[in-house]
């Protein structure tokens, strides 16, 4: 016969691992907020001891000839790695979720979880200034 203090202990521990799972789903899929930043991404790189993870940087300028600023994010699906290796060096917008409340970096080294990636055609100046992203050219054989 077991002590009934090890079938309330089991059930506090049982209680215990149910709460975590749960906190560790909504952590993991409810999103603290959402938005899009554009640039230029400068670093993609698979980092972590033990826990791997895709952790990238994303210079954004606000006005030509300023400072930039830089974004962090981490990226979680292989699919959206790959479009961003194919896009670097181009100026892209990347779509991002804040996730918040992570106890690890195992989920990644930042908040920001990139979920998309769009090819950016234009360079905004200023509000109804752009300039046009540089075509490629067809030269014209020589008579």
């Amino acid at each position: 016969m077991t002590p009934p203090w090890a079938k309330r202990l089991g059930i506090a521990l049982a209680a215990l691992l149910l709460a975590v799972a749960v906190y560790f789903a909504l952590a993991l899929n409810w999103s603290y907020s959402s938005g899009e930043r554009a640039g230029w991404v400068q670093k993609l790189s698979h980092k972590g001891w033990i826990c791997k993870t895709w952790e990238g940087e994303l210079a954004m300028v606000s006005m030509p000839g300023s400072a930039p600023e830089k974004f962090h994010f981490t990226v979680r699906a292989a699919e959206v790695v790959e479009a961003i290796n194919r896009s670097m060096g181009k100026r892209v917008a990347l779509h991002y979720e804040e996730r918040v409340g992570l106890p690890t970096s195992c989920f990644g080294d930042t908040r920001h979880f990139v979920i998309a990636v769009t090819p950016v055609e234009e360079i905004p100046l200023a509000p109804g200034v752009v300039v046009p992203a540089a075509q490629p050219t067809v030269q014209e054989p020589v008579r």
